[in-house]
């Protein structure tokens, strides 16, 4: 595959084309001009695909890959990322360090300004270390600023996150990130569609955003102003049917404009992680699945407990937390807060405004 994805001249419309008339990589890389001719190739691009292999060994590529700890899957593979699948314009391949987001796992894309207020430093935390104790994977670029703060907070509460790249994964950028770049192949994963060696451009950044929307199943914005490059990522979340919450800030704040406007345009409010958990647990993720849920479990004891606490007037969780207590069951808040996610995923329970009650049945 890293062969095929190194030919100049072959663009991922080409070579997605490619994988699905041809037999195997193997059988396209032996063949002739007129063979790959008739698979659709133009003559100038069988000509570019046939020299390129005459001047490298894919064995001896590949296993220069391993030796880097770098990984790549392509369609139709089965290891190719399901989210990936569904997405306009998927890439053919992806390379990664690490690893790759778990389709069975409810992942959240944090973005933002790049020069951010030390308001948004502070959001970029609570949200990427919240969601993570909920068992969410948090998606970024590894950008400085509300992407790179995000995506730490998430890996040192213990959670996982992933960075797509605008470069090969063999290459930190910014250089300033690189603790982040290390913390998130050993607790995540580094992605590109771009071969490793490939260097940031400015270009390649725009088509890289359609994968940071692509692994989610919801955008988080956290300051952006008004025509800010973070902008371009909720377009292409909104284009592939992705929810988009918006961070609320100062109306007096230039770096809250974006987000301001995006509530405005309809995208949800979030103050908090709960908020987010919770619009997504009554409306189920990208894939139309929902999250993994209870609903044909029993309940835990502490779900068991935070129902016997509940009634139809909604509390908030650090209600629901001092009654447990006073009642002798005193329980970390992270573990309070996933279960009360669990219940409303199960319909045992109801959220809003951060506050939760039972369901109405």
């Amino acid at each position: 595959v890293h062969a095929i994805v190194c030919v100049p001249g072959l663009g991922n419309v080409t070579l997605r084309n490619l994988a699905e008339v041809s037999g195997s990589v193997k059988e396209l890389c032996q063949m002739d001009k007129d063979g790959l001719t008739d698979l659709g190739l133009t003559t100038k691009q069988a000509e570019s695909l046939i020299a390129y292999r005459n001047t490298h060994d894919p064995q001896e590529d590949y296993a220069g890959l391993e030796k880097e700890g770098i990984k790549i899957t392509a369609l139709p593979a089965d290891d190719y990322p399901a989210r990936l699948r569904s997405i306009p314009d998927p890439p053919f391949a992806i390379y990664y360090r690490g690893g790759l987001p778990d389709d069975e796992k409810p992942s959240v894309a944090i973005i933002g300004a790049r020069m951010c207020s030390e308001y948004g430093r502070l959001m970029a935390r609570r949200f990427g270390s919240g969601l993570a104790e909920l068992g969410v994977q948090v998606i970024s670029g590894m950008a400085r600023g509300i992407d790179g703060i995000s995506q730490k907070a998430a890996v040192t509460s213990g959670g996982r996150s992933f960075a797509l790249l605008g470069c090969g994964v063999d290459i930190c950028y910014p250089d300033e990130n690189r603790e982040l770049y290390d913390l998130l192949c050993e607790g995540g994963g580094v992605i590109s569609e771009y071969p490793p060696g490939t260097a940031p451009r400015p270009q390649l950044f725009p088509p890289r955003n359609r994968l940071i929307s692509g692994f989610s199943d919801a955008l988080l914005v956290v300051e952006a102003r008004n025509r800010s490059g973070t902008l371009i990522t909720v377009d292409m979340a909104l284009e592939q049917g992705k929810e988009v919450f918006a961070v609320p800030g100062r109306v007096s704040d230039r770096l809250s404009d974006g987000c301001l406007q995006l509530i405005k345009q309809g995208a949800v409010m979030a103050t908090e992680p709960a908020d987010i958990m919770g619009f997504m647990a009554g409306q189920g993720n990208a894939q139309g699945d929902g999250f993994p849920a209870l609903r044909d479990q029993e309940f835990t004891p502490l779900q068991t407990l935070i129902l016997e606490h509940l009634d139809l007037d909604p509390r908030s969780v650090s209600d629901i937390s001092s009654l447990l207590e006073k009642d002798g069951h005193p329980y970390p808040v992270p573990d309070i807060m996933n279960s009360l996610v669990e219940l409303c995923i199960a319909g045992a329970v109801s959220h809003n405004n951060g506050r939760y009650g039972l369901a109405q049945t």
